[in-house]
């Protein structure tokens, strides 16, 4: 499902009661009827669209009564500043995924050889399963508080920007000079990324040229060294 079709169904108060109340327990809808104080009829039409969307999962006991619980896990991240405003959501790991081959992560993880060791007892299992964990959920801490930091200090730096580039639309600029950031790119190239008119855009870098901020070569622009 579409990151921003997340937020439009977990806009809704109770169906994130229910989320909240199954992350606890698996439930049968009179148990979140009661919880949420609102009829089985609403609880059904509330679960049908969790279920719809992948989020809840439904099961059957020996009585064939019908009880819910989560079937996976999501997480979903709302951006919005002056600057920017998208939605992403993110899913269980892909197991073929090498964590160190990302260019861009500048943190070491090691991940462990396998999970569970043939040769290892249940109960040593148990305590290296235990340890990995806890030092999984410390780094997804620190990733947490690395993130905000991150966050703010980007919002800082478009700011500073925008006072110092005093030309047209401050956030069309911006992500003009960001685009130039990482090597030279042409002008079709740049027009593509910010959804801009070509017209724009060479308007924008004329300008910056003449301040000496970016330069032309053939036909690729780039910052100025």
């Amino acid at each position: 499902m579409d990151s921003a079709e997340f937020l439009d169904l977990l806009g809704n108060r109770n169906r994130r009661r229910i989320l909240r109340l199954l992350a606890q327990k698996p439930c049968y809808v009179t148990e979140i009827s009661e919880f949420l104080g609102v009829s089985p009829k609403a609880v059904i039409d509330h679960l049908r669209k969790l279920e719809d969307a992948g989020l809840v999962e439904s099961q059957t006991d020996d009585r064939r009564r019908k009880y819910f619980s989560i079937s996976r896990h999501v997480r979903l991240e709302v951006t919005v500043s002056p600057y920017e405003f998208g939605t992403k959501s993110a899913y269980p790991r892909n197991s073929g995924l090498d964590i160190n081959s990302c260019r861009q992560l500048s943190i070491e993880v090691e991940e462990p050889e396998s999970e569970v060791l043939s040769d290892e007892t249940d109960a040593e299992t148990v305590v290296n399963l235990a340890r990995q964990l806890d030092e999984f959920e410390k780094l997804d801490k620190e990733l947490s508080l690395a993130q905000r930091w991150t966050q703010g200090r980007i919002t800082e730096l478009r700011e500073s920007l925008a006072d110092r580039v005093e030309l047209g639309d401050p956030r069309l600029v911006s992500e003009l000079l960001i685009g130039l950031a990482d090597g030279g790119e042409t002008l079709e190239t740049l027009s593509r990324t910010l959804d801009a008119p070509p017209g724009l855009v060479e308007e924008l870098l004329t300008e910056l040229s003449r301040d000496g901020v970016v330069y032309r070569d053939g036909r690729r622009w780039t910052l100025t060294d």
